[in-house]
């Protein structure tokens, strides 16, 4: 029998997982699980895809999935080296003890027991044995599984170095199940838009609350309303007053007076002139009437001899 490594590989303490971002969205901090029990599931299956960045979850859950058959499959994974190394198991695997890890995963690259891809690490539960390894022709990673008291003589007859794996001292690793976060991510969307909603309505309501109380707490000073209104309405029948009072009426009036008198002595008026408060007229009237007509008073204009016999007289007025 090949006896362990006796190099000794530093350990920090196992770190607690921690709540992530879905669980606070989702509420359900008080629930998480922050220390798992380390269980080695009857079916376990290993292997290794290419890694492409972004899609590294989906391809990993994709290749468990063939493994296993079932799309229902718990996994865990790292990346190194360009490649995505994975340990799954049907998610029915894990019906006795769901708050648990497999200590295997500890193993794969980068994870806390992991020294090379020479040595072989080992785990036993219960009377069963596991073994994780790669191949030393093809780097393949190979997973075996058996009663401890069969598979423990074979794989210790390999000659490679052996690592025992301690689940209290490596750092737990948590299965990751698609349609589980899937549904999580589901809850923590209802429950933000939910929290939204009921904020936006109590800012609403509140707003609402404050506009009442300040509409009903203002004082109304009406006198000054009232003042400017009664100015405006005096302005207002000033301007009509006198617009009122225009001059074009007084004007059409003794324009009416001097026709009629005209009419009478047989003349023509000829032109009527406002200019300012001073009013310019002049018309045609018989020899006779040189001195005006009526109330009407002008004088006669040199050269005022018409064609017809009357002459121009000019007045104002």
């Amino acid at each position: 029998m090949v006896e362990d490594s006796p190099i000794k590989k530093t350990q920090s303490a196992p770190k607690k997982l921690t709540p992530g971002v879905s669980d606070f969205l989702a509420g359900e901090t008080g629930d998480f699980v922050t220390e798992l029990s380390p269980y080695l599931p009857n079916e376990l299956v290993g292997g290794s895809i290419p890694y492409i960045a972004g899609t590294e979850e989906e391809a990993v859950w994709n290749a468990a999935s063939q493994a296993c058959g079932t799309e229902k499959v718990h996994y865990c994974y790292t990346v190194e080296d360009n490649r995505c190394w994975y340990i799954a198991c049907p998610s029915s695997m894990l019906a006795s003890d769901p708050n648990s890890w497999c200590p295997l995963a500890a193993a794969l690259p980068g994870n806390s027991e992991f020294w090379d891809k020479q040595t072989v690490y080992l785990y036993e539960q219960e009377g069963m044995a596991s073994a994780l390894r790669w191949d030393p022709a093809t780097g393949r990673l190979q997973i075996f599984l058996g009663a401890s008291r069969t598979l423990l003589p074979r794989i210790q007859s390999m000659d490679a170095n052996f690592v025992t794996i301690n689940p209290e001292n490596a750092h737990s690793v948590p299965w990751e199940n698609r349609m589980l976060k899937t549904e999580k991510l589901s809850r923590a969307t209802a429950r933000t838009l939910l929290n939204v909603g009921i904020f936006v309505n109590l800012f609403i309501l509140s707003f609402l609350v404050f506009q009442y109380f300040s509409t009903n707490s203002v004082q109304r000073d009406l006198n000054k309303v009232k003042i400017s209104t009664e100015n405006a309405s005096q302005q207002l029948m000033v301007k009509a007053y006198n617009a009122l009072q225009s001059d074009s009426i007084k004007h059409m009036v003794r324009i009416q007076e001097l026709l009629d008198d005209l009419k009478t002595v047989d003349g023509t008026l000829v032109k009527y002139q406002v200019t300012g408060n001073k009013v310019t007229w002049e018309a045609l009237v018989p020899q006779a009437f040189g001195k005006g007509v009526g109330s009407f008073k002008g004088r006669v204009q040199a050269g005022a001899l018409e064609p017809d016999g009357r002459i121009r007289i000019k007045g104002t007025r």
